[in-house]
Order: C-alpha cells, then sequence, then structure tokens
C-alpha cells in the first residue's frame, strides 16, 4: 500500500493484507496502529493498489478510513493504480487522488495507472514515472519545508 524511504534509505512497507483480519476490529491490533503512524510519519507516500471495480480495493479503503480528515497534511502522496485494462486508468485520478486529498495530503502529480502487462518491464515504467514527478515532488516538499501550503 504505501512505501516510506527511511533515514537509512531503505522504504519502510505498509502491506495490507498482513493487515487486513485486524482493521475491521474495533480493538486493532498493534500492529494496525504502528502501520497507521508509519504512513503518518512519511514524507512522500506512495499508495497503490490493484484495481477492483474500476478503483481501488476494499482494503485499502478500510484502512485510509481510520484517519481523520487532514492526517495526511504533512505527507507528499503518489497514488499508483496496478490495474487489466487500459479503459480503467481514469480511476487513480477520479479515485484515489480525491481521496488522499480529503485526507489532507499534498497530490503534486497526476498519478500512474500501471498496466498488468507492464509487470515485466516495472524498473523502466516506474523510472521514468519517477523521472516525470521528481520535480514536483522536490517543489511540494520544499514548499512544506518553507511552509508554504
Amino acid at each position: 500500500m504505501s512505501e516510506r524511504v527511511g533515514d537509512t534509505g531503505a522504504a519502510d512497507v505498509v502491506d495490507l493484507s498482513l493487515l487486513a483480519p485486524g482493521l475491521l476490529d474495533s480493538a486493532p491490533p498493534p500492529e494496525v496502529g504502528k502501520a497507521l503512524e508509519q504512513v503518518v510519519a512519511a514524507d512522500v507516500l506512495v499508495v497503490a493498489s490493484p484495481t477492483y471495480k474500476a478503483t481501488y480495493t476494499g482494503l485499502l479503503k478500510v484502512f485510509l478510513d481510520r484517519f481523520p480528515g487532514g492526517a495526511l497534511a504533512s505527507t507528499v502522496a503518489l497514488p499508483l493504480l496496478v490495474m487489466g485494462d487500459a479503459k480503467h486508468s481514469l480511476g487513480v485520478e477520479v479515485h484515489l487522488r480525491p481521496l488522499l486529498v480529503e485526507l489532507g495530503a499534498t497530490v503534486p502529480t497526476p498519478g500512474l495507472p500501471f498496466l498488468e502487462s507492464q509487470v515485466p518491464d516495472a524498473a523502466d515504467v516506474l523510472g521514468a514515472w519517477a523521472d516525470l514527478v521528481a520535480p514536483q515532488v522536490s517543489a511540494a516538499l520544499a514548499r512544506k519545508a518553507a511552509g508554504v501550503a
């Protein structure tokens, strides 16, 4: 779901499939709380989901519903949806981006509709996307560091 590069340069990953059994509990296990803290602490958050019925999964929605509005105000978020067919490509902009904005995240770039057929070329596709969005992400981080919205 999300990935954060920590102080060591390694990415922190929150895998919602591992948290699924506790996400609907009224008293979720500590792992859920830790994952929520990791996401809130991220400077840059990549939110990725498979596409299900032309939008993100219910599992991602259940997780993100645990945050109050504005909880991601200090975060720059990059939405990514993995899909089987290009006809679902608008889902990343029409569904996932507005959810992240509702939570307060700055979403400075278009999201990435990532086709399953691109998996063999994932490094190239993601690298090209990263090169494309890096200037906007850097600018958004600079604005946040300067206290400018």
